[in-house]
């Protein structure tokens, strides 16, 4: 194995917490995965990513020609299956750009244009942070090729909105007195699933019908040589705006919830970013909401009391 090839403590430590002995294989493996998509594609390491991501690897490569790139070898997974077919629809408009992609059971292979991984909007002001963000989801928010392979926003939320009403039972959602925030996110999401916009075969370029990143805050968006910003590690999904904006909405939610008036310091964010995206405000409220609370719930059930407080505290300022 390469010197240059080393597991990150914090891959190691949330795949193993998550994934248990699944886990703990899958990292056994990954230094042998990368050693062979660097022969099959001609790369030489130079270092690996630090502290990387939480579930890939991320290496710093050169190709055959000299030119650098990044190797990301992530575990495989239903949120993170159709990253590729992002990215490649996306062509580098506003994203990383993919320069090939490799995918299997067990991992999921890329080599991406390389950014500037230790630089992303959390580096700036937040006031310019949201405005360079707002600008890089109006370029990803484009219409999906016909027959393409992403999940809708619909499809996926009803999944998880029949994980929340089990998980509504669990002891520790009543230990925080978290069942009233999450009756009111259960009531909410039902509304916007009933009422979500449903646009026809002859409205292909429909505004609340478009591929949407789907995991899109300051922390997936690094700085680059060709374009000052690109998104990466997109979730993708098709749908409503409102939805991908919704978790921009709560990016740094520790200092909003630390400013004098958390509450009016809340609602003026959603309003500037529904307002600036032209997003419907009630429905970039409800699925905030939604989204935090099924984050915070799902933290409870792992065990991850303080995470799962934060998450909370930001939904009951909503």
């Amino acid at each position: 194995m390469p010197a240059a090839i080393s597991i990150p403590q914090r891959l190691d430590r949330i795949v193993r917490a998550r994934e248990g002995e699944s886990g703990a294989a899958w990292l056994a493996a990954l230094p042998s995965v990368t050693d062979e998509y660097l022969d099959r594609w001609e790369l030489t390491a130079e270092r690996v990513s630090e502290p990387g991501g939480r579930a890939s690897l991320v290496v710093y490569v050169r190709r055959a020609d000299g030119s650098p790139a990044a190797l990301k070898v992530g575990l495989a997974t239903p949120e993170t299956a159709q990253e590729h077919a992002a990215l490649a629809h996306w062509g580098g408009r506003g994203a990383v750009r993919l320069l090939d992609a490799d995918t299997t059971p067990d991992h999921a292979v890329l080599l991406l244009e390389r950014l500037h991984g230790d630089i992303s909007l959390r580096s700036l002001p937040e006031a310019k942070a949201m405005l360079e963000a707002a600008g890089l989801l109006q370029r990803l928010w484009v219409a999906p090729a016909p027959g393409h392979p992403f999940d809708s926003v619909s499809e996926h939320v009803r999944a998880l909105h029949g994980v929340l009403q089990t998980r509504r039972a669990l002891p520790a959602v009543a230990a925080v007195d978290a069942l009233p925030l999450v009756d009111e996110a259960l009531e909410t999401t039902a509304g916007l699933l009933a009422s979500a916009p449903a646009p026809g075969p002859d409205q292909p370029d429909h505004p609340d019908h478009v591929l949407l990143h789907g995991d899109f805050h300051h922390g997936n968006v690094l700085a680059a040589d060709r374009m000052p910003w690109l998104a990466i590690d997109p979730r993708p999904l098709v749908g409503e705006r409102a939805w991908d904006l919704a978790w921009l909405a709560r990016d740094r939610m520790e200092t909003l919830l630390g400013s004098p008036g958390p509450e009016a310091a809340v609602r003026r964010r959603l309003h500037r970013l529904a307002d600036s995206l032209e997003v419907d405000r009630a429905r970039l409220r409800g699925w905030t909401l939604f989204r935090t609370v099924e984050t915070g719930v799902r933290s409870l059930d792992a065990g991850d009391t303080g995470a799962a407080e934060l998450w909370l505290e930001f939904a009951s300022r909503l």
